[in-house]
């Protein structure tokens, strides 16, 4: 089942979707979206079981990637580039793969298509067991999550998702899914034999990540036979820690032919 994905809008021109990683969502890349708006018109997406879009119980990377094109259609949009960082660049990797003639140019941020660890189960756990009908407010959360999370950044990226809108908090993610999926989530489907996306491609890893390590350089250019690989000095959330160096990066890249 596809599902329609709320998106924020910025900007003009051609359009330009953005897909957040694990816990993210849309609004984590308004920044760079308005940034990217004086050119291009940018949809910084929620995928499934993230910010304000529906919830499902499976998160396989077809099925989302599927999600995003549904929703671009349903804009008008039937060719797009797309930007996608961490678990939303498997899934622009995946959409890329499977309609590449939709797809007018690709940016992966800190991320490969390959099969990693089991990552961020404690993560999940540790969310899912705060108490939130004793959570009156989100420095209690913080205070109660730090020693499962003892990096503060960390908590408090964790903790944008933890909203207080009604008399009892909640958790805007869909944790129960994300945890039984977090399997297939560190996985990368393998397409049929012969798969490749043939267009204009850039990898933005981080110097100080191991997402993206010389090994996985053979299977980027396997499926992505065009792609440039560029580093800058940061860690995972490159687009945070390096947003100018990120931009110096991307904007030229995703900037239309005139």
């Amino acid at each position: 089942m596809r599902f329609k994905l709320v998106a924020a809008e910025y900007g003009a021109g051609p359009a330009l979707a953005i897909l957040h990683g694990l816990f993210g969502s849309g609004r984590n890349w308004a920044t760079i979206a308005r940034r990217l708006g004086a050119f291009r018109r940018v949809l910084a997406l929620d995928l499934r079981n993230h910010g304000a879009s529906p919830w499902a119980v499976t998160m396989d990377y077809p099925a989302m990637a599927e999600d995003v094109r549904a929703t671009l259609h349903a804009l008008g949009h039937r060719e797009y580039a797309l930007l996608g960082h961490s678990m939303g660049g498997k899934v622009a990797m995946t959409l890329a793969l499977h309609h590449p003639s939709e797809v007018e140019r690709l940016v992966v941020a800190d991320i490969a298509p390959v099969t990693y660890p089991l990552h961020h189960l404690n993560l999940v756990q540790a969310m899912r067991g705060l108490d939130l009908a004793t959570i009156t407010h989100r420095g209690d959360a913080d205070l109660r999550l730090a020693a499962a999370v003892p990096d503060a950044a960390e908590r408090g990226f964790l903790l944008q998702n933890l909203l207080f809108d009604d008399a009892r908090p909640r958790w805007r993610l869909n944790l129960e899914a994300i945890e039984h999926e977090l399997p297939r989530l560190v996985d990368f489907p393998a397409p049929a034999p012969g798969t490749v996306y043939p267009g204009p491609t850039l990898f933005v890893a981080g110097s100080r990540s191991d997402y993206v390590r010389p090994e996985h350089e053979a299977a980027v250019r396997a499926l992505f036979p065009q792609a440039r690989i560029e580093r800058i000095d940061a860690g995972h959330w490159l687009h945070a820690e390096q947003p100018l160096r990120f931009l110096a990066l991307v904007e030229p890249f995703l900037r239309p032919a005139r």
